[in-house]
């Protein structure tokens, strides 16, 4: 057996089904999106076996993206947890042949509480297709496997109608990508897309700034108290005229020598450095030390009248898990 042409047989297969199900797309997908934008409830989606899997993945990605979704396990709803649903939602029962006895047995109950069904079915003749008020066919025509029975080609191409679906309705409700990190504040895109330069700057007692009248020996102490291997160079309001670093104070001692303690910061700091707003984005801060000539690891951060109201390092940002 040649396993990489096997392998691309089952991808080529799938592909092909996921074009299937595209070509179908009609008015009936139109009148589902409608449908589920215009829910004032949640949207309850049930299935069984691998048609129930990736319905609990379709449940999640609507909810993740602005679409209130609860998955239902048929069997469960028809001995009581039918009472998840109420009126002003919408249910989306899915079945490959249309007939899963489970499904069936619940669509008179579901009817009775007064809430439509959209069904995402392989059989247009089916029972599923024909009591729903939309269906949509997802059939396609062969599975991957050898025996065509093992749901593969079917599973893949209702996922890709259900990833349809939650990105068409995350566009109609103009859902943005602050919205996207509301709703995962506690991972990698939360952090990315929520943290803020002033949530995680050096502050108050703890922002290294020395006066532009200072020398440089009020500078040195200033950074060691610190510890943040940089310090701002402020005038009398606090407006930032420059700032020296641990790579600035290096060049300088190699340059004056013994008599750097006395040299003015104004002679050593770095004028005009790179800077940023406190209402920034951190992602934002990464993006500015490293998108440079020379990569810096520190930032001043100012206000709108150019007062430094705070010190950001690389590795902060590190530590927040921005980068």
């Amino acid at each position: 057996m040649d396993i990489l042409a096997e392998a691309r047989k089952v991808l080529e297969i799938e592909a092909t089904s996921i074009k299937e199900v595209c070509d179908k797309l009609g008015a009936a997908f139109e009148e589902a999106i409608e449908l589920l934008f215009g829910c004032r409830g949640k949207v309850v989606i049930s299935g069984l076996g691998k048609s129930g899997l990736v319905g609990r993945k379709i449940a999640s990605t609507l909810a993740s993206t602005g679409t209130p979704a609860v998955f239902l396990h048929p069997a469960e709803g028809a001995h009581g947890d039918l009472g998840v649903l109420a009126r002003g939602d919408v249910a989306v029962l899915i079945s490959n042949s249309g007939e899963t006895e489970e499904l069936v047995k619940i669509i008179s109950s579901i009817k009775r509480v007064g809430i439509k069904i959209m069904a995402l079915v392989g059989n247009p003749e089916s029972t599923l297709a024909r009591d729903a008020d939309i269906f949509i066919d997802v059939g396609v025509s062969s599975e991957a496997c050898p025996d065509n029975l093992v749901p593969t080609a079917s599973t893949t191409a209702l996922l890709s109608v259900g990833d349809a679906l939650a990105v068409v309705l995350l566009k109609k409700r103009g859902f943005e990508k602050e919205d996207f990190a509301c709703l995962h504040p506690g991972g990698a895109i939360g952090r990315r897309l929520l943290l803020r330069v002033s949530d995680i700057m050096h502050t108050g007692e703890a922002n290294p700034q020395v006066a532009d009248s200072a020398k440089m020996q009020a500078a040195i102490v200033e950074m060691t108290s610190k510890g943040l291997g940089a310090v701002s160079v402020v005038d009398e309001a606090g407006v930032l005229k420059g700032v020296i670093t641990d790579g600035d104070l290096r060049r300088s001692l190699n340059h004056y020598g013994g008599g750097l303690l006395e040299k003015p910061v104004i002679e050593v700091m770095t004028c005009e450095p790179v800077t940023i707003k406190g209402d920034r984005l951190a992602v934002e801060a990464v993006q500015l030390m490293e998108n440079r000539p020379s990569q810096i690891s520190v930032l001043p951060v100012i206000d709108a009248n150019r007062r430094v109201i705070g010190l950001l390092r690389l590795h902060d940002l590190l530590q927040a898990g921005v980068i």
